[in-house]
């Protein structure tokens, strides 16, 4: 009995805490962008607030025009900049 109930007590230790996923689709978009341009951690809320606060079509074009005008290098800062400039334009 003590060997069934040590294998029990070992699974339950070793169980990690599931991750939520996102509760809005816009914190999934900020998540893909985050990951694929290599946001450094102090812009991370900024990308947040630019999913949150602006239309997805419009944060996706700029995603989509960043990765299609840069390769490689520091792509984050011209997502920055496009979202700057077409904020100005609209």
């Amino acid at each position: 009995m003590e060997q069934i109930g040590d294998i029990f007590q070992s699974k339950a230790q070793d169980r990690r805490p599931a991750k939520k996923p996102p509760a809005y689709q816009w914190q999934d978009l900020a998540l893909k962008i985050i990951n694929e341009l290599g946001i450094p951690n102090f812009k991370r809320s900024s990308v947040f607030k630019i999913c949150r606060d602006n239309d997805r079509n419009f944060v996706e074009k700029c995603f989509d025009d960043t990765k299609e005008l840069t390769k490689g290098g520091e792509q984050w800062k011209y997502f920055f900049k496009l979202i700057a400039d077409k904020k100005i334009l609209k």
